[in-house]
């Protein structure tokens, strides 16, 4: 019997891959909103086979819903060893698709994943990604708790970080 979304978002929060920041990254994308929390960052390494630039390794970073984590997790399994012309054909389905559909109220968590890809290919190749649903945050910052420590918290408040067992 397979698996229900709940499950296989639960098994992927469990055991996330490719979760951190990558130091030699060739590219890095972020997309989200400081305004409500949830912001994807992802971190592209190339390498040349056959000729062709391939996605090496991918990792992202999140602030957001399990399933916009699981999302991330699932995707840099699936970037890995994909051409950046693959990579670029790839739509938020496609890279939630390892869970199931998504449910209406969660289409965004793909949207941010794809939206994050995008941006990292449009720092690469300097040509402008396909719109996605997500925004792209305007500056990047060094880490995702940068980003919205400058952005995204209203003055005289403190964001607080809770790290969820």
């Amino acid at each position: 019997m397979p698996e229900s979304f709940e499950e296989k978002v639960r098994d992927a929060i469990a055991n996330p891959k490719n979760m951190g920041e990558m130091s030699d990254a060739d590219a890095v994308g972020t997309v989200g909103s400081p305004d409500c929390g949830d912001m994807v960052r992802m971190w592209l390494k190339f390498t040349e086979k056959d000729g062709k630039k391939v996605i090496d390794r991918a990792s992202f970073q999140s602030f957001g819903c399990q399933t916009a984590i699981a999302v991330a997790s699932l995707a840099t399994e699936m970037l890995a060893g994909k051409t950046v012309d693959e990579a670029r054909q790839l739509g938020a389905s496609d890279l939630s698709e390892p869970l199931g559909p998504l449910p209406p109220m969660k289409i965004h968590c793909g949207q941010m994943v794809e939206g994050a890809l995008r941006e990292a290919l449009l720092a690469d190749t300097g040509e402008p990604p396909a719109p996605v649903s997500a925004s792209p945050v305007e500056a990047p910052a060094a880490t995702l708790l940068d980003s919205l420590s400058s952005s995204g918290v209203p003055a005289g408040k403190k964001l607080r970080v809770i790290k969820l067992d």
